[in-house]
């Protein structure tokens, strides 16, 4: 197995819109209190819009898997 094949083993979640909005989402919390000194509002807030997107791309995907399965 050579290390192009191995990387993209281990990073083909990336590929996913929802995985990648979690590490956004993620990183900016992890920054906002730790490196930012920001109010714990203000990380909450950062966490609830990461998940408000993820839900909003799971519903778009459902939606998108359905009108396919339609045609």
């Amino acid at each position: 197995m050579s290390w192009a094949n191995s990387g993209r083993r281990w990073l083909w979640p990336l590929a996913s819109r929802k995985v990648q909005v979690a590490l956004a989402t993620i990183v900016a919390a992890y920054a906002a209190q730790c490196g930012l000194q920001v109010s714990e509002e203000v990380v909450l807030t950062i966490l609830g819009t990461g998940v408000a997107l993820i839900l909003g791309i799971a519903h778009e995907d459902a939606a998108a898997k359905q009108a396919a399965e339609k045609n």
